[in-house]
């Protein structure tokens, strides 16, 4: 086995402390000593004349005060869904838009997009609002608003150019997310859709971190066919369960190749073991079904246009309205209230 550089922590511990890195200590812990993360750390009479003293005094302890402002702030959302993969490249973010999208046409429902992809942030180009910005007032930021009933916050919208690259540590990432959920006026919404980067790492914890007073429904996990992609979302899944996130089900993007003209469906990504549904089958949840690769859902994205408006008779439109009444079904969901009466 290759010897480790660090001693691993607990798993437990950073889910149950996400946001905190513990006190880099000088000293190794005395006998008696009340722990660096106690309220009577660096006060207790056993913390006299240790070296570690000050360290833990200004160590921070309890839960973060600004959870109960996030929950009153998101009091007026029904539904909040976190849409990961684990793997970059199995189009998680046109997904999310697709998702999005598909919740928006019928026009009794309110949608917003909360773009946590700090580094690689594609949503904005993708619901065609690139070169908009925050506009704040009294009660908070303001969402950017695609259509009167679909909403979207991202970190493009800061940026003085758009190409700047975002080069930031875990903290500040933590901190502007906070701030999505926080200082963003969300208002009414029926749906608050998490679009997360590839991983398991601090962008997640912190999305589940501050929600988790308020609630999360649960999480659609994207992939594709092939077992190179299976692989990480396996680990997606793996994270679901040991941070008490509900699985509402698989989807499987780009299972296969459906001409627009004749549609005669191919191939591309043959499976090697079973794809999408047979991993769903083997960790036992749901399967909410395959949508064909279609190039005209990139030209959609690339032109920030709704793919549901421009082509709403082609198989991958048809077959994502499936997975759209899987995941309506999965929150309890009559799906005539979500999707527009055809």
């Amino acid at each position: 086995m290759a010897p480790s550089l660090v001693e691993p922590e607990s798993v437990d511990d950073v889910l149950r402390n996400p946001l905190k890195q513990k006190p880099q200590l000088v000293a190794p812990e005395p006998e008696h000593c009340p722990g660096p993360e106690s309220q009577q750390a660096g006060k207790a009479d056993s913390c006299a004349g240790c070296p570690n003293q000050a360290i833990c005094a200004s160590a921070p302890k309890g839960p973060d005060p600004d959870i109960p402002l996030i929950s009153a702030r998101l009091e007026g959302v029904k539904h909040k869904i976190l849409v990961l993969s684990g793997k970059g490249g199995v189009g998680k973010s046109t997904f999310t838009s697709l998702l999005a999208h598909a919740f928006a046409t019928n026009p009794d429902n309110n949608v917003g997009i909360m773009d946590t992809d700090i580094c690689g942030p594609s949503i904005p180009k993708m619901m065609g609002v690139e070169s908009e910005t925050i506009h704040v007032s009294g009660s908070g930021w303001s969402p950017v608003w695609v259509m009167d009933n679909l909403g979207v916050m991202s970190i493009q919208f800061m940026l003085p150019n758009r190409d700047d690259a975002i080069i930031w540590r875990g903290p500040k990432k933590n901190g502007l997310i906070k701030q999505f959920l926080k200082d963003v006026e969300w208002g009414e919404l029926d749906f608050l859709l998490v679009d997360t980067p590839p991983g398991t790492s601090d962008e997640h914890l912190s999305v589940n971190s501050f929600l988790k007073e308020s609630g999360i429904d649960g999480a659609v996990v994207v992939t594709t066919p092939q077992e190179v992609a299976l692989l990480d979302v396996r680990k997606e899944i793996d994270f679901c369960n040991k941070a008490g996130i509900r699985v509402l089900g698989l989807a499987e993007n780009m299972s296969s190749f459906r001409c627009p003209k004749c549609t005669h469906q191919s191939t591309i990504f043959k499976p090697t073991t079973g794809g999408g549904k047979a991993l769903a089958e083997e960790m036992g949840i749901p399967f909410l079904g395959s949508v064909p690769l279609d190039p005209r859902i990139r030209m959609a994205c690339d032109y920030g246009e709704s793919f549901f408006d421009s082509f709403p008779d082609s198989p991958a439109c048809l077959a994502f309205k499936e997975v759209v009444k899987g995941v309506a079904n999965q929150l309890g969901l009559d799906a005539s209230s979500v999707l527009p009466q055809e």
